[in-house]
């Protein structure tokens, strides 16, 4: 039952620190959409997602200005394209692209996801069309997202598919150099990928899904951090309890606003989504989290555990709050996003490296991190290995969204705007990888792959 101290709790986190519902996502399957020729397929798709979400944004702001919840984006997740225009005699799936923008566009929505394929353990014919069309596709539209799984626990990794990802990163980021690599940012390579993460640029409506659903992803680091401060010099044992309870009051305020969604859509509701999903905003940080146990800076020793330690927290208590808690679910440490982070690496606390181990306890992986425009397809194909060894071994999602910049180099900034905020380009490891990268073939499963 809720109390007035309740509802004045929620009211000051909406008002003060900064939490909001960061995405509605609503899921649709494309595959009753499939056509062997290429406009009919279009067609199809674009009519059923403009029906489908044709009240998605409104029923968004609706929901936003009854309970007073800012609700910040209002997204579309598709069965990855891959899959559904498998049948289309066509040499290139950059119409398909073209199609879902406009749909997107129709709908109101700022981004769609879906633009995908999942390889991890080879490719189809379908596959490889897709990949092939993702540096045009992600050039020529505005809000079309595209994602490839390329390794898994239970599969390996995809070594081909790895090689494969550096130069399609280099060629997106030449294709849209003219917008510092924009296109790139739509980019995310995954190590076990699922399939009803509601955040983009990485989400999809899986092959598991049902015909629609509604995910729901929350957002709240300020308001962790805010709860921390009064806790100086706390034990760690408190400090993860106060999260616990944080990230419970958190993930209740998502479960409403997916309730009333689903009701209002007359959609399944999916999943909650409680990742600290940062901004570049000042005071929106997991890096001041972090900061706030201790840490002098972001990616000083210690971070990892504090991360290790933030991340289970988040995930304890958001499943007490709610059945059907999904998609990523932990602490997401974008660079370019994050105010704290962006801070860190100004002042030489952060690096490539260290973001690297950190991503052994967080939600993802290497999130919007901005390379010199120099970097080799080898070099971005070997972080994506590591990336997804990471993950593979550590039964875990990891993904890499790197930005290759043209024209940058190390110390050099770059500015996307938005909620894509801005970042000094990284230092990276000068060290060639090409032979080790050339090997291709498949890395084997782990033997933990084995657990039936």
């Amino acid at each position: 039952m809720l109390t007035i101290q309740d509802i004045l709790e929620t009211n000051r986190m909406i008002a003060e620190d900064k939490l909001d519902v960061r995405t509605i996502t609503l899921g649709i399957s494309l595959r009753d959409c499939a056509h062997p020729d290429l406009d009919v397929f279009c067609r199809n798709i674009y009519d059923k997602i403009t029906h489908t979400a044709e009240h998605l944004v409104r029923v968004g702001e609706d929901i936003e200005a009854e309970y007073g919840i800012p609700i910040i984006n209002k997204r579309i997740s598709v069965t990855p394209i891959a899959i559904a225009a498998e049948s289309c005699r066509t040499d290139t799936l950059v119409p398909v692209a073209e199609a879902l923008d406009k749909a997107a566009q129709a709908v109101g929505v700022n981004f769609l996801g879906g633009f995908s394929a999942l390889v991890e353990k080879g490719y189809t014919h379908g596959d490889r069309r897709l990949i092939q069309s993702i540096p045009e596709a992600l050039a020529v539209t505005e809000r079309v997202c595209s994602s490839v799984n390329l390794g898994s626990t239970k599969h390996g990794i995809n070594m081909d598919c790895v090689r494969e990802m550096g130069e399609i990163i280099k060629k997106t980021a030449a294709l849209t150099a003219d917008r510092d690599a924009l296109g790139c940012a739509k980019l995310v390579v995954f190590c076990n990928s699922v399939e009803d993460n509601p955040f983009m640029a990485g989400a999809f409506h899986g092959v598991g899904e049902g015909e629609t659903a509604v995910n729901v992803g929350v957002s709240g680091p300020g308001v962790v951090k805010r709860a921390l401060e009064g806790y100086k010099g706390a034990d760690f044992g408190t400090i993860a309890e106060i999260i616990k309870k944080t990230s419970f009051k958190i993930t209740r305020v998502g479960q409403l606003v997916a309730q009333e969604a689903s009701k209002r859509l007359g959609v399944p509701f999916g999943i909650v989504d409680l990742s600290l999903a940062p901004t570049p905003a000042v005071g929106d940080s997991v890096a001041y989290i972090l900061e706030e146990m201790g840490l002098e800076s972001c990616g000083a020793p210690g971070t990892t555990a504090a991360l290790a330690l933030l991340n289970d927290a988040v995930k304890k208590g958001g499943l007490m709050a709610s059945s059907f808690v999904g998609g990523l679910s932990g602490a997401f440490i974008p660079v370019s996003e994050d105010a704290g982070m962006i801070a860190a690496v100004e002042r030489g606390s952060l690096s490539l490296e260290k973001l690297e181990a950190m991503t052994c306890v967080c939600s993802v992986g290497l999130d919007m991190i901005a390379v010199p425009g120099d970097t080799s397809a080898a070099t971005i194909s070997a972080i994506i290995a590591d990336e997804a060894a990471i993950g593979m071994i550590n039964n875990k999602t990891t993904a890499v969204r790197i930005i290759p910049v043209p024209g940058k180099k190390e110390g050099d900034y770059v500015e996307f705007g938005g909620l894509l905020g801005h970042s000094p380009i990284l230092a990276v490891n000068r060290f060639q990888s090409h032979d080790f990268i050339a090997r291709g073939g498949r890395i084997p499963a782990p033997v933990r792959s084995l657990t039936n």
